[in-house]
């Protein structure tokens, strides 16, 4: 199994395809880990070279507690497999990595995609009374050190969203939404810290000068459908894409849907 030693890290990473193909770099969700791409990993590897890891803290990477960039762990990956530049797809905290990375090292991404994510700086968005009342759940989860009960709900809040129920929920998607996360539990005794940009992304994603395409499932929360308008507006030239019948990971609840629009972007953006 893949791994790459790091300052503070072992990262565990995949790749499928050909290494002459263009380069793909995929950065999953904090209540998932690089398991949420597996749909769409044998459409995408026919034509692209694609590389994702587990980010610290998550899945088969095992981390110190100590301080850390996202940007080099990212950077370290794509320097170790010899790649120039690559696409970055990047779904919630996956996706602010990616435009982090646009921003501070553009000579190594050639286009971005975003699912379900902000830029990093952005401003705090009021919640709805339902979400309000379910991070009060998720704190008092937290406080009691209850990981496994935590990361289930985690998923109930992120993944199925606060408007629907289990039974709005294809029982496949939801067994596989807990199990990305269950995945993580073992990671809570670490504390990796993650180093922040001196100057967030949100007042810079003007200036991101590759094909960019923002998405978001049409049930995730309020602050994320409001970035999502935000990025969309603010990135020059920004393709935009809503899933009306997914949350936060519409890559894993509208697997077929989301390679066909990946897909087509990305042949249409010649990336």
């Amino acid at each position: 199994m893949p791994h790459l030693d790091v300052s503070g890290a072992t990262l565990y990473y995949e790749t499928d395809g050909h290494i002459s193909s263009p380069a793909l770099l995929l950065i999953h969700a904090g209540v998932a880990n690089l398991r949420m791409w597996d749909p769409q990993i044998p459409a995408l590897a026919r034509s692209h070279f694609v590389v994702r890891f587990d980010t610290r803290g998550y899945g088969e990477t095992e981390s110190e507690s100590v301080p850390y960039s996202n940007l080099a762990d990212a950077v370290d990956i794509l320097d170790h497999l010899g790649i120039a530049r690559a696409t970055v797809i990047g779904c919630s905290r996956g996706g602010s990595i990616a435009l982090d990375l646009a921003l501070e090292h553009p000579d190594r991404v050639a286009g971005i995609v975003t699912v379900g994510s902000g830029p990093t700086g952005f401003p705090e968005i009021e919640l709805t009374d339902r979400e309000d009342e379910l991070f009060d759940e998720l704190d008092a989860l937290f406080e009691a050190g209850d990981w496994d009960r935590l990361a289930r709900k985690e998923v109930e809040l992120w993944d199925f969203g606060p408007g629907r129920s289990l039974r709005d929920l294809d029982p496949d998607f939801v067994a596989t939404a807990y199990e990305l996360n269950a995945a993580n539990v073992r990671h809570a005794g670490e504390s990796p810290e993650a180093i922040p940009l001196d100057s967030p992304a949100y007042d810079r994603v003007v200036d991101i000068a590759v094909p960019t395409l923002v998405a978001v499932g049409d049930h995730d929360l309020s602050p994320t459908l409001a970035q999502y308008e935000y990025l969309l507006s603010a990135i020059p030239g920004a393709d935009g894409c809503r899933f009306p019948d997914s949350a936060h990971l519409p890559s894993v609840e509208q697997a077929a849907d989301f390679e066909r629009v990946l897909l087509a972007w990305l042949d249409e953006h010649d990336l």
